[in-house]
């Protein structure tokens, strides 16, 4: 039986704590929050429930078959999306990825060669995704194909970006680009096009319940298996020993521990946390504080005083990607005032996945954006009333945006709240808030593979078990991420 620190009880901490402890080990599980979760999390705010920042999961088998495994399924109602596209000429709940390119090469007739031509390699990366997203255990022999497929197609694709890859098809002044650019993160490998696809149209899930509910599955388990949750409880420093990870340091109080789990941010593990930079390579500390992370969200939480059927007929579907990309939407600009005026929103209706999230007669909504790095001097330079003044620009730009779809919103916000970038890098410790672990853009990489986990750390003992593990991150790399620490751990 060996003494175990965990530091963060996101997913990845979750579920590592929970295998581990499961084992027999005595696990202390360290967060700094109020409650578990970290983006995967939820509040209730005035009687309506929301998201922290999660919406949503793919590579459901292996998410499903992990919660069975620590044996929380039965607590948890876990449904598909089917989400409504609306853009400037078309509108439609689209269940395929068959109906999608019909949508798009009937919207834009003019562009149907072009169309034809982009969807002809999309199509490859799509089948060749198929075989792993569609839920329920994949077939070896699904699996040996599709692995086939995207070996060859890693090769071509891996390094070249989605900017590029649709300005290939349509050119960057087009429409079309500025459209499809907005189906995953930006700047992402084209290789990743075909599962963005997949998750989509296959396996893009929730929790009826809500993510919150989920986290406190999770937490629930693990104490009732003896792991200790100490919440409010931030890790001040890793203590090492001869090159080795010894323990944590939380609250000026020292925890020995055999092995420490970082399944927090990756960046502050090693330049504020570890108590011995001088254990990594120079470069190798170097290339972590420049690295690039993944962009960070603003998201606006709206409780309506409308009853959720109401609101349905609005939305149509829970989630809704209103595809508004305007002309001048440049992400990769920080000093662009205007950026949330021209961006893309979504939006998502926790009361419509479940009624209980918002007390009776009314309703939820959440919009979502992504944010520019370091936004107008990283939100106003630290000046607290510059950045109060920039979250309610952004907030009323999203909920302007909104009333493309609900046109009567504004008549309808009880009350209205956001969260930034520097919100979730208060609540989650991501550096910037990044929503995905590193930088999904293949030329920005701080590990060599796009999906390999990387578990292991210089420092003996000191494991890595949350999505920062793998450079693209997710739920799967988490829960992934996990189960790889429980393994080496024994």
């Amino acid at each position: 039986m060996k003494k175990i620190a965990i530091i963060g009880a996101g997913l990845g901490g979750l579920t590592a704590g929970n295998l581990l402890a499961r084992k027999g080990h005595r696990v202390k599980l360290f967060e700094a929050h109020t409650a578990p979760g970290g983006y995967t999390a939820g509040f209730t705010k005035k009687g309506f429930y929301f998201e922290s920042g999660t919406l949503s999961f793919e590579s459901s088998y292996q998410v499903f078959k992990a919660m069975k495994d620590i044996g929380v399924s039965d607590r948890l109602t876990f449904i598909r999306f089917v989400p409504r596209f609306v853009g400037p000429r078309f509108d439609a709940v689209i269940e395929s990825y068959d109906d999608f390119k019909k949508l798009f090469l009937d919207a834009f007739p003019d562009d149907r060669a072009k169309l034809e031509g982009y969807f002809a390699e999309v199509d490859k990366l799509y089948r060749a995704m198929e075989g792993f997203s569609r839920p329920g255990r994949p077939s070896l022999r699904r699996m040996l194909l599709s692995g086939l497929r995207l070996s060859a197609l890693y090769k071509k694709y891996e390094n070249e970006t989605i900017t590029d890859f649709t300005a290939r098809h349509f050119g960057r002044e087009s429409e079309l680009f500025r459209l499809l650019l907005t189906l995953g993160y930006p700047d992402m490998s084209a290789y990743v096009i075909g599962g963005a696809l997949a998750t989509i149209f296959l396996d893009y899930w929730t929790v009826k319940e809500g993510m919150q509910a989920w986290a406190d599955a999770l937490a629930e388990a693990f104490k009732a298996r003896g792991g200790e949750l100490l919440l409010r409880s931030p890790v001040d420093k890793i203590v090492t020993k001869d090159g080795a990870a010894v323990g944590v340091q939380s609250g000026g109080v020292f925890y020995e521990a055999d092995a420490v789990i970082s399944a927090a941010d990756y960046k502050k593990t090693f330049l504020k946390l570890l108590d011995n930079p001088a254990l990594m390579p120079a470069d190798r500390l170097e290339k972590i504080r420049t690295a690039p992370v993944s962009e960070g969200i603003c998201t606006v939480y709206c409780g309506l005083n409308l009853p959720a059927e109401r609101l349905a007929e609005r939305l149509k579907a829970y989630h809704v990607m209103y595809l508004d990309e305007r002309p001048g939407a440049e992400f990769r600009d920080p000093d662009d005032a205007a950026f949330f005026e021209k961006s893309s929103v979504w939006l998502y209706s926790p009361s419509m996945v479940n009624p209980g999230h918002a007390p009776e007669g009314k309703s939820s909504l959440m919009l979502q954006a992504v944010a520019p790095m370091r936004w107008m001097n990283d939100w106003g330079g630290g000046d607290r009333a510059a950045y109060r003044d920039l979250k309610e620009r952004m907030k009323t730009a999203l909920i302007e945006k909104a009333t493309a779809i609900i046109p009567d919103l504004e008549s309808l916000l009880e009350f209205s709240d956001a969260a930034t970038p520097k919100t979730y890098e208060r609540y989650t410790g991501n550096t910037d808030g990044a929503t995905s672990a590193w930088s999904w853009n293949p030329r920005k990489k701080f590990f060599k593979s796009l999906l390999k986990s990387n578990v292991g750390t210089p420092v003996r003992n000191l494991w890595i078990g949350s999505c920062w593990a793998t450079q693209i991150g997710g739920v799967p790399s988490a829960i992934g991420a996990a189960y790889k620490c429980a393994k080496k751990i024994g």
